[in-house]
């Protein structure tokens, strides 16, 4: 299937590892021109390096979005090269293992930068590049949120955080400018997601037999998804074969959740 993506340009926020990485290398297999942050130099200089065996163009940066001078250079960096991007994927988020499940041991700190790093992030990158989008009379915008952002069970900073990035892109895409302009804005909420380094592969280290019971009672299909099963459903909806879906939150989750 031609999902028609050849030429477009498109920036992966936190796209050198998990699922934002398995996003920006889907997207580079199908044509597109990938930018990518992180703050990890090696990552960065790791997703370059695959980036390049695919023929596109490449723009690899090292940036932290609680840095707020990195917004600056993010952007100064991509329309210096490109002009603008047509896809604007916000992956970076995080903070859903951060503080502790006490309330009252959980500072406002972690609050603020979990929401930093999932809604202010969301906001500010999608800003930055409508106007492009706006030009070239078409794009496409999508937010990789969480479960957890439909329903009660997480961290309440990233349940809310969550909650918050869903609701932005619904409101962007009941937008009639926008929308006449064939820019879909929509949500991707995964369930939980194999991916290494991170908070599951230290909770099955510490109690492989307890990690397992947990899985097989949790998860229907008795496993947890892969960053390139969520890449498939993100790929998809930046394609012209998607233009009629916009405003969705979309679960890929394996059916975990409860809540729709």
């Amino acid at each position: 299937m031609d999902l028609e993506l050849k030429g477009k340009k498109a920036l992966v926020s936190g796209g050198t590892h998990g699922i934002g990485s398995a996003i920006a290398l889907s997207l580079a297999s199908e044509g597109c021109d990938v930018a990518v942050f992180s703050r990890t130099k090696e990552r960065v200089d790791n997703t370059r390096e695959l980036l390049e065996k695919f023929d596109v163009k490449n723009i690899c940066l090292v940036a932290d979005v609680l840095d707020k001078n990195s917004y600056f250079y993010v952007e100064e960096n991509i329309k210096d090269k490109w002009g603008g991007v047509d896809i604007v994927i916000n992956n970076i988020g995080g903070g859903g293992r951060w503080g502790s499940p006490n309330l009252f041991e959980t500072n406002d700190v972690v609050w603020r930068e979990v929401y930093d790093k999932n809604l202010t992030a969301a906001m500010k990158y999608t800003k930055m590049f409508l106007p492009h989008m706006l030009n070239k009379k078409w794009g496409r915008v999508i937010t990789i949120t969480s479960i957890y952002g439909k329903q009660a069970g997480g961290r309440p900073w990233f349940n809310v955080a969550k909650a918050a990035q869903t609701t932005l892109m619904k409101n962007w895409a009941i937008n009639k400018e926008y929308a006449s302009s064939n820019i879909t804005f929509n949500s991707v909420a995964p369930g939980g997601i194999w991916i290494p380094d991170t908070g599951w592969e230290k909770t099955r280290d510490e109690d492989p037999v307890a990690f397992q019971n947990f899985i097989e009672s949790n998860f229907p299909r008795g496993s947890l998804g892969t960053p390139q099963e969520v890449a498939n459903l993100v790929v998809f909806l930046c394609s012209q074969k998607a233009s009629l879906i916009s405003g969705a939150s979309i679960s890929a989750d394996g059916g975990e959740s409860v809540y729709f």
